[in-house]
């Protein structure tokens, strides 16, 4: 309880520590289960930006996963997906453009996002909600290859495949393997999408 955070937004068990994306510290934060001891592992504490490196900053990070070897961050504000280094804390940017928001598919910062929010994955992918874009994008880990694997761009609540179905404000998502599970926030449903079909 010496410790403290500001609206942490989401958090995921590594091993014998929890990561936390530190959403207005624009931090990511490590806590050994055992202890309750809380250090920063990447970002400068009230101090936001787009920097890669040890000196990384961050921006109202939102979504975190752990794949085995890296933390992917949806890093919300700066239109981003990070990866870090769980080891040394080093800070790159896989896809986006910082400050710069969009719906474009691309590879790694050709690729437009507009606020993304939750992450998640499986072996080979990233699965990524994009807030205001009412899209869910996948990123192929290996290239940063963005690619959008449902959502049409508009606001709305149409089941489909692929561009033809419609989220509003599409925030958390899980997967299972197979399918993917979306809190549709501004839907206020729960979504399910078949991964190699888009449905």
């Amino acid at each position: 309880t010496s410790a403290s955070f500001n609206k942490p937004a989401e958090v995921i068990k590594v091993g014998d520590n929890l990561y936390v994306a530190d959403n207005l510290n624009h931090t990511i934060r490590r806590i050994v289960i055992s202890t309750g001891a809380v250090t920063t592992l990447a970002g400068t504490a009230n101090s936001y930006g787009s920097t890669d490196g040890y000196g990384a900053k961050f921006r109202h990070p939102t979504g975190i996963t752990f794949d085995g070897s890296y933390i992917y961050v949806a890093d919300s504000e700066n239109h981003l997906i990070r990866r870090i280094n769980p080891n040394n804390g080093y800070v790159s940017t896989l896809a986006g453009s910082a400050g710069s928001s969009g719906s474009t598919d691309g590879t790694g910062t050709s690729a437009r996002f507009n606020v993304p929010r939750g992450i998640t994955h499986d072996s080979l992918n990233l699965y990524v909600t994009d807030f205001n874009n009412h899209k869910i994008r996948k990123i192929v880990k290996s290239s940063g290859e963005v690619t959008t694997l449902a959502g049409s761009g508009s606001s709305g609540t149409t089941d489909g495949t692929g561009t033809s179905a419609s989220f509003k404000n599409p925030e958390s998502i899980t997967t299972d393997g197979a399918n993917l599970y979306v809190g549709d926030h501004s839907a206020h449903t729960i979504r399910k999408i078949v991964i190699s079909t888009g449905a």
